[in-house]
């Protein structure tokens, strides 16, 4: 495949090692040669690398299973999810989950990218919604300006929410930066 067909979730191997996609940026620079901006989740030891291609460089596809799974529960020795279909329980690693623990509630569904019937990263949707477990009250008069407080949601992340929000209220939140994006 080209380095211009790169999207997240896309398993490569280059020099040798697997890799997942975890971000890529297509950049065209002024009048320089377009070029891939990608960052890489090494396989066997969790580690991000960036590394930038050439339009046309070539790159080796890897064929990633994905396997649609409902998250159970969490532990000390990680999460543990359910196959949708074969109903097969899978405990997968914190090295391996990163930070979609802050985005994931008891029996959400997520796709879970599996090599060689091994769990390596997970495709969350683009937004959940999350309870507000603990927020500052409203702040009077704020209604016309752009101020935002933090709140703590049911599963840990922070994030600023306008002063509207209540504890107790569920929020729209994108996985992609943990971001306020609406009031559900």
């Amino acid at each position: 495949m080209k380095a211009n067909d790169l999207r997240i979730g896309n398993g490569v191997r280059i020099d040798g090692k697997l890799y997942v996609v975890v971000g890529y940026e297509h950049r065209t620079p002024g009048n320089l040669r377009a070029f891939v901006q990608a960052k890489l989740r090494d396989v066997v030891d969790s580690k991000l690398i960036d590394r930038r291609f050439a339009s046309t460089d070539e790159l080796e596809e890897i064929d990633l299973d994905r396997r649609e799974m409902e998250f159970l529960y969490a532990d000390s020795t990680g999460a543990t999810f359910m196959d949708s279909e074969t109903y097969d329980q899978l405990v997968i690693h914190e090295d391996v989950l990163g930070n979609a623990m802050l985005y994931l509630v008891p029996n959400s569904k997520i796709v879970v990218l599996c090599f060689e019937g091994n769990p390596i990263s997970m495709e969350l949707p683009a937004s959940v919604e999350l309870e507000v477990t603990d927020t500052a009250p409203g702040i009077k008069g704020a209604t016309a300006t752009n101020q935002l407080k933090e709140a703590v949601c049911e599963t840990g992340l922070k994030t600023k929410v306008p002063p509207f929000i209540t504890t107790g209220e569920k929020i729209r939140i994108s996985t992609t930066d943990g971001s306020y994006q609406s009031w559900a």
